[in-house]
């Protein structure tokens, strides 16, 4: 959610060797020695330097004070962080020479490396993926076919169109066309309102862009990195042909499983574990004895391969595959047969006997998008049909999925639904929302076997929720380890909510609590500021669907990025999607990181109203020094300032209907009321 600031640093020659994610790493070190002792000097840095990776494998400290410590050198010299970094390369250096001769040289070069690459193989691939799927687009084709050769992909990444036409590639209409900067020379501004808008959505589809900033994507080195992260968008399974990998799309993937219970797990897997699943069982179907358990050593020998593409496709097997004792000319033979059924793609032999997990994964995609081998069995895919969610239940799993996903959590979440109830992930969260909160010491990492430790978790969870102020009443641990959805989602809103109130509290240190109605007087004052007369009653005013307020909004924290031109008057439903979807990508474009949909903003989705609301509110104090106004001018938040009752349309009574009626200011004031958040894990 917040703003990336990138490090400056006005000499070129430690900015040139250093990566945005790398300046920020030191950054952070060199001021935790000037916290601690008022200034940093060349005698503070050897003791700091022997503890980081690889100093600590190559020096002793003393070593590092002759380095750094020369002849008539005062080791009480104050110094800044660009002279930090001086020290830091200087050092580097040494170590560089000290192993020229070693066999642990390659391996502290590798380490110490500022510079993010691809594999020329992987590079060919993103190429040909590009050339393929871009050539069509109006902006992109002039710059095609892109020579795999040069550095022209790398070039073309800078201004961030690229990136923003692949994301839309992978998981269509994510982004607004009409929200990208497609201008032919681009200034700063607007390059870095592209790589922002990326980030924003990159977030949006499930991708993890932690410790990742737009300042990152406008230098040529890291934009390799995250080229690689943007460009396999359209070759995973998890975006490009996830569709087709759901179980309520896919029902005949229910062959794969023997049981009910098994189809419920089936749900839960993720693309790339259900791709195995369907290939492992085609393999056993042919004989094949191995279980293949990765896409990267288990498929060396092509062998799993050849075995696989017979069962699908009988017709172009040729007995030579199997028959050659050699690797690459097995993997050769293999795609000339997966050729024939139109699926050679992403990869090449050498790719297979190297073990390429990502080319492999994109390759075994392609094939069970081609062509599953599973049958249309009728009681099956009448099961799979009756497994449908309420609409709205499955919009929230997926914004509270996708927001779980941005914190930046270890563990990954497929279905908040089944992935939560171990209680593990909520405690993830829960720490990354509310540092300290967690006693790690009285929890049990998955996976966990007995049940009565995943109600230990989900315990722990709710009572931190309760010190929290979060309306659980009447909810146990037990609730969650059974997969109650309607607590689930009431407790990931909370979460969600209390998050935003913290990022806006520490924001506005000088200011009041600030509540619903706090923020919804906000956004009428600053939208009445320019002389329009929208503005909203409360979250659930139908007024909202039209976009209208949304875009005024946006146009008063930032006059330049909305183009009026392209908004529509929101009178009709195609109208009022219009203008939805550029809501979202021109707040994306801002830096507001959120997981609404067009439909939320249609239907005046109360908790997303608040929450895009907020993220631009949160947007705007980023960028000035406006104080808000005094504590008693506030206003007192009502049931109609608050989001309503449950989405399933429950009475305000019931569990998840309170939590709705919760004020900020509850969400809020036990902060102040908890002296230490470590006193919460301690209970």
């Amino acid at each position: 959610m917040s703003k990336f600031e990138g490090i400056r640093v006005s000499d070129q020659s430690p900015k040139n060797q250093f990566s945005q994610a790398q300046l920020r790493s030191l950054k952070s070190k060199f001021l935790h020695i000037k916290k601690e002792n008022g200034q940093v000097t060349v005698g503070d840095l050897p003791p700091l330097l022997v503890n980081l990776k690889p100093f600590n494998m190559i020096f002793k400290e003393e070593e590092i004070r002759e380095i750094l410590c020369e002849p008539g050198t005062d080791e009480g010299t104050k110094l800044d962080f660009e002279a930090f970094l001086t020290a830091y390369i200087n050092l580097q250096t040494q170590a560089t020479k000290k192993l020229s001769n070693s066999k642990n040289a390659s391996s502290f070069l590798k380490a110490t490396s500022t510079l993010h690459t691809v594999q020329n193989s992987e590079k060919e691939v993103y190429v040909a993926h590009i050339n393929s799927y871009l050539r069509d687009d109006p902006f992109i084709k002039q710059f095609l076919p892109i020579d795999a050769s040069t550095n022209a992909l790398f070039d073309l990444v800078k201004d961030g169109v690229l990136l923003c036409k692949l994301i839309n590639v992978a998981v269509p209409n994510t982004i607004d066309d009409r929200a990208i900067n497609t201008k032919k020379e681009l200034n700063l501004w607007e390059r870095n309102e592209n790589h922002t808008l990326c980030l924003n959505s990159a977030k949006a589809i499930g991708c993890t862009v932690v410790n990742v900033g737009s300042q990152d994507l406008a230098e040529g080195k890291s934009n390799v990195y995250f080229l690689n992260i943007a460009a396999s968008f359209g070759t995973r399974p998890n975006f490009s042909n996830h569709k087709d990998l759901d179980l309520r799309k896919t029902p005949q993937l229910l062959e794969l499983v023997d049981d009910d219970d098994d189809a419920e797990e089936l749900v839960t897997l993720s693309p790339e574990k259900v791709l195995l699943k369907w290939m492992n069982f085609h393999l056993k179907n042919a004989g094949y004895t191995k279980t293949v358990t990765n896409f990267s050593t288990d498929l060396k020998d092509g062998e799993a391969y050849a075995y696989l593409l017979n069962v699908l496709a009988p017709e172009h097997c040729n007995p030579a595959t199997l028959d050659t004792e050699d690797p690459a000319e097995r993997a050769t033979l293999v795609l000339e047969h997966a050729e024939r059924m139109k699926c050679k793609r992403y990869l090449t032999p050498k790719d297979i006997v190297d073990g390429s997990t990502n080319l492999n994964l994109a390759f075994v995609a392609q094939l069970f998008h081609e062509r599953t081998g599973l049958s249309n069995d009728s009681s099956k895919v009448s099961y799979a049909e009756m497994m449908t969610d309420d609409e709205q239940v499955s919009r929230d799993e997926r914004c509270f999925r996708l927001w779980i996903t941005s914190l930046g959590i270890s563990s990954h979440v497929n279905n908040v639904f089944e992935d939560l109830r171990n209680g593990w992930i909520l405690l993830e969260i829960l720490d990354k929302v509310a540092p300290g909160t967690v006693n790690w010491k009285q929890t049990t990492k998955p996976p966990i076997k007995m049940p009565f430790r995943k109600v230990e978790n989900c315990n722990q969870a709710v009572r931190i929720g309760k010190h929290l102020r979060f309306s659980l009443v009447n909810i146990q641990g037990n609730d969650i380890v059974q997969g109650n959805k309607k607590l689930i989602l009431a407790f990931l809103w909370q979460l969600m909510r209390y998050n935003m109130l913290q990022l806006l509290k520490h924001l506005r240190t000088r200011s009041h609590e600030i509540t619903d109605g706090y923020i919804l007087k906000w956004a009428n004052r600053k939208v009445k500021s320019t002389g329009r007369t929208s503005q909203m009653e409360n979250y659930k005013d139908k007024s909202l669907s039209t976009g209208i307020f949304f875009l005024e909004l946006l146009t008063a924290v930032e006059p330049r990025v909305v183009n009026w031109n392209l908004v529509t008057k929101g009178i009709s439903d195609e109208e009022k999607k219009l203008n939805a979807t550029y809501i979202i990508s021109v707040a994306r474009k801002l830096g507001c990181s959120i997981f609404l949909l067009p439909e939320d903003i249609m239907e005046v989705n109360q908790k997303m109203m608040l929450m895009l609301t907020a993220s631009i509110m949160y947007y705007y104090y980023q960028q000035c020094d406006e104080e808000p106004e005094s504590a008693t001018s506030s206003v007192a938040v009502t049931p109609d300032a608050s989001p309503g009752p449950s989405i399933n349309g429950d009475d305000e009574g019931s569990v998840y209907g309170e939590y709705f009626n919760m004020t900020m200011d509850d969400a809020i004031s036990d902060t102040t009321s908890v002296s230490n958040l470590e006193d919460i894990a301690s209970l």
